[in-house]
């Protein structure tokens, strides 16, 4: 079996690796999801941000990405979550895993918000409402995510930050130097 290795900037390029830690992210977000408020029609799940940061950070954006959908998918199934998870995930996450591309610092996990709470909330306003025949007003939305992905976010750029000072700091994209 090919041993897998790992790009400059530390991310896996092993497929079994990327499926098996998206695997690991789509249990942890599920497994996190008792932790939750309900905020007008949404229900914000602060550990999904928390995830979608380290999963940008390990996998890449496209990665990430997908393991946000498959966890929306997976609340949607169970009756948990609401499709407004689709839009809430995962464009911080893809955002998340190319502003780690771009810039290999824990602080990247901020863009996570920025792709949740903005353009996450202009897609389920201007999309997602009205085709559930909800009017759903983009301002709300942008709180409502925000609420939920600043703090989410926040926490997972402190555990990559952690994650450097481990043995685990292979797996964890470093500064200019590439994976150490």
């Amino acid at each position: 079996m090919k041993s897998s290795s790992l790009d400059k900037e530390g991310r896996a390029h092993n497929t079994l690796v990327q499926t098996t830690l998206a695997g690991l992210f789509v249990a942890a977000s599920i497994l996190l999801s008792g932790v939750n408020f309900p905020m007008g029609p949404t229900k914000c799940y602060p550990f999904q941000h928390t995830v979608n940061v380290l999963a940008g950070a390990l996998l890449g954006p496209w990665w990430a990405s997908g393991a946000a959908f498959v966890t929306s998918l997976l609340r949607n199934m169970m009756g948990t979550g609401t499709l407004f998870a689709f839009p809430g995930s995962i464009p911080g996450a893809f955002l998340a895993g190319y502003a780690f591309r771009l810039f290999k610092k824990p602080w990247a996990a901020l863009a996570e918000p920025v792709g949740t709470g903005l353009i996450g909330a202009a897609i389920a306003s201007l999309i997602l409402g009205p085709a559930m025949g909800r009017s759903v007003g983009l301002w709300t939305l942008v709180v409502a995510f925000s609420a939920s992905s600043v703090p989410g976010a926040l926490l997972g750029g402190v555990l990559l930050h952690v994650l450097r000072k481990t043995p685990l700091a292979r797996y964890v994209q470093s500064g200019e130097n590439g994976a150490k």
